[in-house]
């Protein structure tokens, strides 16, 4: 390793499931793209091809920041993606970090995500919850028996809304939905079910696992977006595992400062921008990312050409 730069671009990791569009890669049927996540690989500098598992592990501090190390150690923590959601994705829960050791075994962790909805259809809707009074048992009785979608609660969703989903949550996202996620590092989805599709080998109902860790109480509400004048940024989510940023900019420079504490995740969603620190500048297009170490510290973001908005992740 070498020294660490002031930003680091990643090479996103795609997924290609069958619920998937053509909107993140424009020809190629694609569902998701994991734009910051442990095993993406640094695309440029001294780091190029190095993992962000090892960066991190490596740089500690450096690169997590103090309170992330006396958090949640070495590990990257945060998994942050875009999804194209052509059709309906499977009905599905996630454990918590408990259950995820119970249930997996060592080195797992829970689930707990935030959406933040793009792009939306004019009907687009999601699931968030199963209906208020559902008992436990009702709960248990319509996932065995695959009717669970008589018990579930769907919610309307449009451009900017933001939803918060504990792990425990039955949720699906709908047809019609571009959206920005950030969850805990962790591959644990539990499907409840289908929507009636064929199961195979790599796609299978986990009724068993469903059931040990689903919160029939547990539900999430959209948030509308804020009303950001220009060069202002609020706090559109904040958990345990993840604190979500929205950021606006028309014609004036946004200041920003790691402040040594926790990694900067930044991801364009609308127009370009551009990152300036004291050691370098990055150009930004919409829906790139951009991890910036803790130890960059102070850091501006100017709008290009119409401004931007971004969103921000850390802990």
């Amino acid at each position: 390793m070498t020294t660490l730069p002031c930003a680091l671009t990643l090479q996103p990791e795609y997924r290609d499931y069958l619920w998937g569009g053509q909107r993140l890669r424009p020809g190629m049927l694609t569902a998701e793209a994991w734009v910051i996540y442990e095993n993406d690989r640094i695309a440029s500098g001294p780091l190029a091809g190095q993992t962000l598992a090892e960066a991190a592990a490596y740089f500690g501090e450096d690169l997590l920041g103090q309170a992330v190390v006396e958090r949640r150690g070495r590990r990257f923590p945060l998994l942050i993606k875009l999804l194209d959601c052509n059709q309906w994705l499977s009905l599905q829960v996630h454990p918590n970090d408990q259950q995820a050791l119970l249930l997996e075994g060592p080195g797992q962790n829970g689930k707990t995500e935030a959406w933040h909805i793009l792009e939306a259809a004019a009907d687009a809707e999601l699931i968030a919850g199963l209906k208020a009074g559902t008992t436990a048992d009702e709960m248990a009785r319509a996932i065995r028996r695959g009717t669970i979608l008589e018990l579930s609660r769907y919610e309307k969703v449009q451009a900017g809304d933001t939803v918060f989903v504990q792990a425990g949550t039955i949720h699906a996202l709908g047809p019609g939905l571009l959206v920005y996620e950030v969850q805990q590092t962790s591959d644990l989805t539990y499907r409840v079910f289908d929507w009636n599709r064929p199961q195979t080998g790599s796609r299978v109902l986990h009724i068993d696992k469903s059931l040990a860790v689903a919160n029939p109480e547990a539900c999430s509400r959209p948030t509308p977006p804020p009303v950001l004048q220009d060069g202002q940024r609020q706090i559109v989510c904040q958990s345990d595992y993840f604190t979500l940023e929205l950021l606006k900019s028309r014609t004036k420079r946004v200041d920003l400062d790691t402040r040594s504490l926790s990694f900067h995740a930044l991801t364009i969603i609308e127009g370009a921008a551009r990152f300036t620190s004291l050691d370098g500048q990055v150009p930004l297009a919409r829906f790139e990312s951009l991890l910036i170490p803790a130890a960059t510290g102070a850091y501006s973001l100017e709008p290009q050409a119409g401004g931007f908005r971004a969103l921000l992740s850390n802990l």
